[in-house]
């Protein structure tokens, strides 16, 4: 029986190549073998790296949706903060009344006096109004209402009443030259959040007045 010395050189490399061949395939599909187990953890490796390339995707999607969903909060914030100026959640009486008087002496009118009135709540909001009484030239007045109507707290003005300075009753100032109109009318603003920590507005605030310089 001849040995594998004597085969040629040829014959021995590919007797090895077979051998080896036959080893690394018993490896492979005998179960348990150090092989086969690297093969598994490969596959899984594969299918797992797969399922995660997969969720990269989706996730790169959820980022540009992301991206996207933060434009549009940031866009409602100032929208909300806009309107929170112009219906603010708390009453801002000290405010609003800042706003008429300087509307007032921008138009170069006299606001003689300002006194509040009953707070009535509606459904979503609470109305807050105010007597006012004013005078100055006629196209002044003109200018006063039209400042109203622009400022960025929305001001309702209504019940409009007007005499000749002359003739205004309970008249106890002077009446600067040129003072044509004398008039007295509602201006009503609005807020949102329940007055006095959820105590009924429908009370009113305590009646006041505030006096105009002369």
């Amino acid at each position: 029986m001849a040995s594998l010395r004597d085969l040629s050189v040829f014959m021995q490399a590919l007797v090895a190549l077979t051998v080896a061949v036959a080893l690394i395939a018993l490896g492979i599909f005998v179960p348990g073998s150090p092989i086969a187990r690297e093969k598994d953890e490969y596959d899984q490796a594969v299918v797992k790296r797969t399922q995660l390339n997969q969720e990269v995707t989706q996730l790169q999607v959820y980022k540009q949706r992301y991206g996207e969903l933060k434009q549009q909060m940031d866009a409602l914030s100032k929208q909300l903060e806009t309107l929170k100026t112009i219906v603010p959640e708390e009453k801002e009486a000290d405010e609003f009344i800042r706003l008429i008087q300087g509307a007032a002496s921008a138009s170069n009118v006299q606001v003689r006096s300002l006194k509040s009135l009953a707070i009535v709540p509606k459904e979503y909001h609470y109305e807050m109004p105010f007597e006012v009484q004013a005078d100055g030239p006629y196209f002044n007045v003109l200018d006063f209402f039209g400042r109203l109507g622009r400022l960025s707290r929305i001001i309702n003005v209504g019940d409009l009443s007007f005499n000749a300075p002359e003739g205004s009753k309970g008249t106890k100032y002077p009446v600067r030259p040129g003072t044509s109109v004398s008039g007295i009318f509602t201006a009503t603003t609005f807020f949102t959040k329940p007055a006095d920590s959820g105590a009924a507005p429908a009370a009113g605030a305590r009646p006041g007045s505030v006096p105009g310089k002369p």
